[in-house]
């Protein structure tokens, strides 16, 4: 296929000029929850999911960090912490291994180092140098990406935690699909006495998930939470119940189920949605500072390609 120039210099400029401003749908630790709050026009967000251990000394090292990187991208991506249950890990959560399964079904040998980050189940980029190579596969999975499901997400506080739902979803496939709804606990205190090369916590550690079959509307997975309930449809009454953690993100995804998955079926999402309860990070305008410089780039590299094709 041939691509005109100009044509593809003008999406870059308009993808990466419209991120500049994004801003993710975050909501500081000083609210109650007490009536629900959500997210409005989700769904374009990208996952990417890093492979981690609180044994691992980078992994330590880059951890403080990536709140800010995840801050810096607004809306544009989703970070998951997935901590594996290898006998050593400090947490071991059951979704997140559940969650490295998946990804195995795709990547052979994901789980083989820490760090490794995998943007919507592509190649694993692996290291604590690697995150050049990540925001590279983020704009290729941004400007390859068309239609997606719109999804949006709702929590309210309970007596016992709080309640995540579908709010919206109008969904680009039914037959092969399932919506996930996943907690992420930011600042999970690291417990005594275990091996520790960082700080006194983690962040972004998913702790609990549940999957809803599109095809037959039933949970077909429920794993860290204190219920996993859907009514009719998972597109309308699909809802979780989690523990009062202090400080939590709620991801909402539309993908395909993990037996279609393993059958060479789609492995991108059709669309993500992140609601966050924790303070935003104190750097917006280096955010800015940070989208400026990567258009730069982009457009630096998109010019040189040409070039060399003449």
């Amino acid at each position: 296929m041939k691509v005109n120039p100009a044509a593809f210099l003008s999406v870059v400029m308009a993808l990466l000029l419209a991120n500049l401003s994004v801003q993710a749908t975050v909501v500081s630790l000083s609210s109650t929850f007490d009536q629900p709050v959500a997210t409005e026009g989700g769904g374009r967000t990208l996952l990417v999911e890093e492979i981690t251990a609180t044994w691992c000394p980078s992994c330590a090292e880059i951890d403080p960090e990536l709140l800010q990187v995840a801050d810096s991208h607004g809306s544009r991506i989703a970070l998951l912490a997935l901590h594996p249950s290898d006998g050593e890990d400090a947490f071991q959560p059951p979704a997140s291994q559940h969650r490295i399964d998946r990804l195995s079904t795709v990547i052979d040998d994901v789980a083989q180092s820490t760090p490794t980050f995998v943007v919507e189940s592509g190649e694993p980029r692996r290291g604590y140098d690697a995150w050049p190579e990540v925001q590279r596969d983020i704009l290729d999975a941004e400007l390859a990406r068309q239609d997606v499901s719109e999804l949006d997400v709702e929590v309210v506080k309970t007596d016992n935690g709080y309640r995540a739902s579908v709010a919206h979803a109008n969904l680009l496939a039914m037959e092969g699909t399932q919506l996930t709804l996943m907690v992420l606990e930011h600042g999970k205190t690291m417990p005594t006495g275990v091996v520790n090369p960082g700080g006194d916590h983690r962040d972004r550690v998913l702790v609990g998930l549940a999957e809803c079959s599109v095809d037959h509307q039933n949970i077909t997975a429920n794993i860290g939470l204190l219920s996993a309930t859907v009514e009719t449809t998972c597109e309308s009454s699909f809802s979780i119940e989690f523990e009062a953690i202090t400080s939590w993100s709620v991801l909402l995804v539309h993908e395909t189920t993990n037996e279609v998955l393993s059958d060479g079926g789609e492995h991108t999402s059709l669309g993500a949605v992140e609601l966050a309860h924790r303070d935003r990070a104190q750097y917006e305008a280096e955010s800015n500072v940070l989208s400026t410089v990567l258009l730069g780039s982009c457009l630096v590299l998109a010019v040189a390609s040409i070039v060399r094709k003449k």
